[in-house]
């Protein structure tokens, strides 16, 4: 705007300088072509012809697209010599005429119309460039608040992802707390379970090897020479000692039936006893062997529902979590597909915003070599009609006068003598109505292009504005989008991002799941599959024991012998 001020002032100025020597010029012009005495007013060609060499000097620029070469030369001449284009109207004659002078007064009008139009189309583009200042402001403003919305927005976001974050670590904290506890108590689980394990094979190989070592005894001290040899050594006992030793021995041979069906050492163990020991110690044994069978089938029953309860609970586990899983991926590959998706759109949008934004620049550049082209046929045209009408001027003019002198002549010869004779009569050319009848028509064509060319300039700037601020519409548009699908392209990727983490974690525990079924099965799978028989022997083996209890007891042995 200040550049504008000081051109508009400079121009206003010269155009005023330009102005006054015109209106100067023209009555020294006209006084001098109908040779007039002098107006009382004395122009000052001197300065005149500086102003217009400061001028030609100053707007140099500006000038060389409207004068030619000989108007520059001209104007220069006539800074050197102003008297010599304008002689002193007395002393003006046909023979003393400086037709130069009306090219100076010509020139002196163009350079004013130039400066005129330039500075009328400075004030054209300073108002459209106010408008555009005034637009643009209004713009940046509402992006500006925008801005600020979305930065509040953010803001807001930037709070409750940090919110989301801190709850997201106080969660990962405990779940590595009960990560840890897990695994230790898995660990001593499994440590356990190798341990009992280890322990049960060792005494079932004990137990082997002590069934083995009581049977062989057993064998050795039912034979006959150990019948003999216990009846030798016990005779020395009362007649009441052998009714117990024949119960004894009944006890003892029903303890070794019992011992060889169920395969149980300890019965063995006790029929060697009934053979030996008296009853309370044999009746002792056989009732702490009851207890510890009971206490065994009790063991062996919390087992298996230990092992039924572990295994459904880790079958429903791992069916949940394998759900979970699934849905999951199912999560991921539909996020994965949104995220291309977007980022395909994005792509797309950015050439899109790209292309229009080359469409406009290269309608600018068209619309600048346009206007640079009507530029340059309005300031020929223009040119056109000037130098027509300095020419048409001249001729009227010259015709004009001509006519007024032979008036003259005439008037003279009829009131007075008769002149010599002499020239003839100078007449006007025939042709000189159709000539300067075509340059007016020339001038009229020209003003008529010039128009013309105005009109279809306003046109086009307005095609031009039109499509810029559709453009920029559209690219604010896209650009709104492409913000909007990058906004949601991150939110994507951000429960992506939770949700393969989750799915990490559901393998993760899969996987524990998976061990603790193998181990729970390496423990319950023989206790399982042999349950009801080992209670079925374990109770069969019980009520046997307690037989022999009732035996010692006083119990007729012929009951028990129907049951075996």
């Amino acid at each position: 705007m200040a550049e504008f001020n000081a051109e508009e002032k400079d121009s206003l100025q010269t155009i005023s300088s330009l102005k006054s020597a015109v209106i100067a010029l023209s009555k020294h012009h006209e006084a001098a072509l109908v040779q007039q005495e002098s107006t009382s007013e004395t122009v000052d060609f001197l300065k005149i012809a500086v102003m217009l060499n400061s001028k030609l000097k100053k707007h140099s620029a500006l000038l060389a697209e409207v004068l030619t070469p000989h108007q520059k030369h001209l104007i220069t001449s006539f800074a050197q010599a102003p008297d010599d284009y304008f002689e002193s109207p007395t002393a003006f004659t046909q023979t003393n005429y400086a037709p130069a002078s009306g090219e100076i007064f010509g020139i002196l009008k163009q350079m004013k119309e130039s400066f005129e139009t330039n500075l009328a189309n400075a004030q054209k583009e300073e108002m459209e460039s106010q408008k555009d200042y005034e637009d643009l402001k209004a713009a940046k403003e509402s992006e500006i608040s925008a801005g600020e919305s979305q930065i509040d927005t953010k803001s807001t976001e930037l709070g409750d992802t940090e919110l989301k974050n801190a709850q997201s670590k106080e969660n990962l904290e405990n779940t590595q707390e009960t990560l840890a506890a897990d695994t230790a108590f898995l660990a001593d689980l499994k440590e356990r379970c190798a341990n009992m394990d280890a322990e049960y094979e060792e005494r079932t190989k004990t137990r082997q090897l002590e069934i083995q070592a009581v049977s062989k005894a057993l064998a050795f001290l039912s034979s006959d020479e150990a019948h003999d040899l216990f009846t030798r050594t016990f005779n020395f006992v009362q007649v009441k000692a052998s009714l117990h030793s024949v119960r004894r021995n009944k006890v003892s041979t029903m303890l070794s039936a019992a011992s060889e069906k169920f395969q149980d050492p300890r019965l063995s163990t006790l029929a060697v006893q009934a053979r030996l020991d008296a009853f309370t110690k044999v009746k002792a044994s056989i009732q702490d062997m009851v207890d510890k069978l009971i206490k065994e089938k009790e063991d062996e029953i919390k087992h298996k529902d230990f092992c039924i309860e572990e295994l459904n609970n880790n079958e429903r586990d791992t069916e949940m979590k394998e759900r979970d899983r699934d849905d999951l991926t199912a999560k991921i590959d539909d996020l994965t597909s949104q995220i291309d998706m977007l980022a395909k759109e994005i792509e797309v949008l950015k050439a899109e915003v790209a292309e229009l934004q080359v469409q406009m620049k290269r309608a600018g550049e068209d619309r600048e070599k346009e206007n640079k082209e009507f530029q340059t046929t309005v300031a020929d045209q223009r040119a056109t009609q000037k130098l027509l009408a300095a020419a048409l001027n001249i001729l009227k003019g010259f015709y004009d006068k001509a006519a007024l002198v032979q008036k003259k002549a005439d008037q003279k010869a009829v009131a007075g003598q008769a002149p010599p004779p002499g020239f003839k009569s100078y007449e006007k050319n025939a042709a000189s109505g159709g000539v300067m009848g075509m340059m007016a028509g020339i001038i009229n064509d020209a003003k008529a292009m010039e128009a013309e060319a105005i009109r279809g300039e306003e046109d086009a700037q307005k095609t031009y504005e039109t499509f810029v601020k559709d453009t920029n519409t559209s690219i604010e548009m896209k650009v709104k989008d492409i913000t909007s699908k990058s906004e949601m392209k991150a939110k994507k990727e951000g429960e992506k991002v939770e949700s393969e983490t989750e799915r990490d974690g559901v393998l993760a525990e899969l996987e524990q799941l998976a061990n603790e079924n193998a181990d729970l099965h390496k423990s319950c799978d023989f206790t399982l599959k042999n349950f009801e028989l080992r209670q079925t022997a374990r109770d069969d083996e019980i009520e046997a024991l307690k037989q022999a209890l009732a035996m010692f007891s006083g119990a007729s042995f012929s009951a028990f012998l129907e049951k075996m």
